[in-house]
């Protein structure tokens, strides 16, 4: 047998058994929906007896293992308790619906695969009604009539915690109770529901009697309150009345006022814009219509120039295809001859050459005309290039306008600015010098006794710049060691006050630097011996200050 053969065979082989072991695996995984309970019974681990998985799937192994499903569809039994002894000795019908399903909790589920697997549903219902049935009784049997029939909600819970636990021994879970009706053959709950219901009359009516007692009262007050409310309300009206029109009248006033302030205003602005926009427009027309006139004067030299060429063009091509029927006619002419010549065998070769010739002269005919569109077609695109290039010139000198009209509205508001701050500074200066020259002539003309004034003005304000210089200093204490050696024979102490005085700016040469003397008792200025006496006129840096054994 072939090697190529045996190799066939063997991949096939080997094809079927994956193929039949993937099979084999899919038919062994087993997929649970979500309203059942996939239960893996079997060897599923130690000290187990049952798997159990609520959606999803699993392998389930062949000879160890098997499955089964268990349903989640809940269950509703009607429970028609009857003749259940209360805590009262009293029988009483306790006719009920519990809905109970399979619980999805690990341990119960455990629970209902160890008990309920491969059960019908009416025997899982029989099951839970005996469960349930007897419970109940347990149930009614721990309470009054009075807890059952009036708190419904104790009862319900109670119910709940006795049948739910005796419920999940077997895998179930209590979903829901709905008591109907209590009845009883005594007719105590009957009897029960009448003296409530003639204590609830009773206390009705005298609920009624007591609210009628307190709507009279009521009323009786509500009716003297609303006269005295209506007598002040009156009065309020009547004083809110004459206030707002008073307020109207003020109100009225002011907008009168208001309004005609706004016009005059309106009116100042409206007749400046109304100025302004007849000058822009008057300038915009007489620029559009320069415009216009320059650009129609191009026009018209473009369209006279594209013509002139046309005209050329015309001329050249009409001549070529003169100069070419001549030629024509000239070889066709020829032609003739030579046939006339060579009789009827020469009639033959002149056709044909002059059929070539007709084919040469209608090549010629289409290069002359695609010569003719090409020119054309240049002219064209040269003439709208022109016209793009004027396009973006036009936009280009709309945007310089822009640009310079902008600029100047700017300058012009810089301009004004200045201006308004230069007439401001100059009412300043001119009012200033006015006061200045009133100040002159009330001084009898004498400029130095004007001088004079306005320094004493300003000596108060140069005192506390000099305060302020050394107020700021901390000096608590002041310790000098005096050792008497003082130069010219003075102490130390002395010195150093001394030195401490003259480090401040003296007041005489401040007031000097102005050309003003300070009365005596602020101080003298010392004249330079190198001067005569009768100077009274020195200068500020002519005199130094001498220095007082007051100070």
């Amino acid at each position: 047998m072939p090697a190529t053969t045996i190799w066939l065979f063997v991949i096939v082989a080997f094809v079927v058994l994956v193929l039949s072991t993937l099979m084999f695996l899919a038919s062994r995984y087993k997929r649970c929906s979500s309203d059942q309970i996939l239960v893996i019974y079997g060897r599923v681990g130690k000290n187990q007896s049952a798997r159990c998985i609520h959606g999803g799937g699993t392998f389930v192994w062949p000879l160890i293992q098997d499955y089964a499903y268990m349903s989640l569809t809940p269950m509703t039994m009607t429970i028609p308790l009857e003749n259940a002894l209360s805590m009262q000795n009293i029988r009483i019908n306790v006719p009920s619906t519990f809905t109970v399903g399979i619980s999805t909790e690990p341990a119960i589920m455990t629970n209902a695969a160890e008990r309920l697997l491969r059960i019908s549903p009416r025997e899982i219902e029989d099951m839970a009604k005996e469960i349930i049935f007897g419970q109940l009784r347990l149930t009614v049997a721990s309470l009054t009539i009075e807890q059952i029939n009036q708190d419904r909600e104790s009862f319900l819970e109670s119910i709940r915690k006795n049948v739910e636990p005796e419920l999940n021994k077997i895998g179930l879970y209590l979903i829901n109770v709905n008591i109907t009706d209590i009845t009883d053959g005594s007719t105590y709950i009957e009897s029960i529901g009448k003296k409530a219901a003639a204590e609830a009359i009773n206390a009705a009516k005298v609920d009624v009697a007591e609210q009628e007692k307190i709507g009279a009262i009521g009323e009786a007050q509500a009716v003297r309150e609303r006269t005295i409310r209506v007598a002040e309300n009156f009065a309020e009206s009547e004083k809110g009345q004459k206030k707002a029109e008073a307020d109207k009248r003020v109100f009225v006033r002011q907008q009168e006022t208001t309004a005609s302030v706004g016009e005059a205003e309106a009116d100042r602005e409206k007749n400046i814009r109304l100025a302004e926009n007849v000058a822009q427009a008057e300038k915009g027309q007489k620029k559009a219509e320069a415009d216009k006139r320059i650009f129609v004067q191009q026009q018209e030299a473009e369209a006279v120039k594209g013509e002139k060429q046309a005209v050329a063009e015309q001329r050249i091509y009409v001549q070529e295809q003169e100069a070419l029927a001549v030629g024509g006619e000239n070889k066709a002419k020829a032609d003739i001859a030579d046939a006339e010549a060579l009789l009827a065998i020469k009639r033959a070769e002149a056709l044909k050459k002059g059929e070539v010739a007709r084919r040469q002269a209608e090549v010629e005919i289409q290069k002359a005309q695609y010569l003719a569109e090409q020119q054309r077609l240049n002219a064209e695109i040269i003439v709208r290039q022109e016209t793009e290039k004027r396009k973006i010139e036009i936009d280009a000198e709309a945007e310089a306008e822009r640009l310079r009209r902008e600029a100047r509205g700017q300058a012009d508001a810089i301009l004004a600015k200045y201006e308004a701050e230069a007439k401001g500074i100059r009412q300043v200066l001119d009012s200033k010098a006015a006061g200045y020259n009133a100040l002159v002539k009330s001084c009898n003309g004498d400029a130095r006794a004007a001088s004079t004034l306005l320094m004493i003005e300003k000596l108060e304000e140069i005192v506390g710049r000099q305060v302020e210089a050394i107020k700021n200093l901390k000096i608590d204490k002041i310790t000098v060691w005096d050792t008497g050696g003082g130069d010219k024979g003075g102490s130390s102490t002395a010195n150093f006050l001394s030195g401490m005085i003259k480090a401040l700016p003296p007041l005489q040469e401040v007031a000097g630097m102005a050309g003003v003397q300070l009365p005596d008792y602020l101080g003298r200025m010392a004249e330079e011996s190198n001067q005569p006496a009768a100077n009274a006129t020195m200068t500020p840096n002519s005199v130094k200050p001498e220095t007082r054994s007051e100070q």
